[in-house]
């Protein structure tokens, strides 16, 4: 294949605008806001079930406290009719009026139990819902670790992506200018070796393979006319012949 040498040096310029968007696609991927975000989400997740099962705890002790106070009050009610039934002087049988004070005083007993009760579910809520409120405020602070990291996010992600733009932009321009066999070889070349499908002769060495050509390489090289499309013997990538070549 031939290309005038001009053609050859802007190939150069593609390579070096290709590794420039694989560069900045490379960067995009690695933004340390990722892997930031990746983690701030997975303890989000772990604290909205932790916050979760508080307010199904709140939620639960809160019907029990109803359901205990409202049997205290069904005792107390209860009581309330027994001594007025006593106070009344309505029950004048000594048996019953000793059954009823027996009563009364079994009431007070029982009332007195499940006061304690509605103390005991009290203190559970309570500390059920501080465990909501802390937990709520924790939700909170991740969330917003979170949408900070994403506005850093985005934006490094428009920089760069502009960046790109940018650069592809150039790539266009530079490979409208050059021979499309030529440019088809090199892309050829570029998904087979990594991303680098032409490389400067430097010194006797390809800067793709970054090994130094044999003397008998050399000797075809420096014989082949200016317009000959060389190739690396080691890797097979397009070698660009500059003043720097060394031959």
């Amino acid at each position: 294949m031939n290309a005038a040498p001009a053609d050859q040096i802007r190939l150069l310029d593609v390579q070096d605008l290709d590794v420039r968007l694989q560069q900045l696609a490379h960067k995009r991927r690695s933004l340390p806001e990722h892997a930031e975000i990746e983690s701030l989400n997975k303890d989000l997740t772990q604290l909205r079930d932790l916050l979760v099962a508080a307010q199904t705890e709140e939620s639960d002790t809160a019907r029990e406290q109803t359901k205990a106070e409202q049997d205290v009050d069904q005792v107390r009610q209860r009581a309330v009719r027994d001594q007025q039934r006593l106070d009344s002087g309505a029950v004048t049988s000594p048996k019953d009026l000793e059954n009823l004070q027996r009563e009364i005083t079994s009431l007070a007993k029982r009332q007195g139990d499940l006061e304690d009760v509605v103390l005991e579910v009290m203190e559970r809520r309570e500390s059920a819902q501080e465990r909501v409120a802390e937990l709520t405020e924790r939700v909170s602070s991740v969330q917003s670790k979170i949408d900070d990291a994403i506005a850093r996010r985005d934006a490094a992600t428009e920089s760069l992506d502009g960046d790109a733009a940018t650069a592809t932009k150039e790539r266009e321009v530079i490979a409208a200018t050059i021979p499309a066999d030529l440019l088809k070889l090199y892309d050829k070349l570029r998904d087979q070796q990594g991303g680098v499908g032409a490389a400067k002769l430097y010194q006797r060495s390809c800067q793709g393979c970054r090994q130094e050509l044999a003397i008998t390489d050399i000797n075809e090289i420096r014989a082949a006319a200016p317009d000959t499309v060389v190739r690396c013997e080691n890797c097979r990538r397009i070698l660009v012949r500059t003043s720097e070549s060394g031959l």
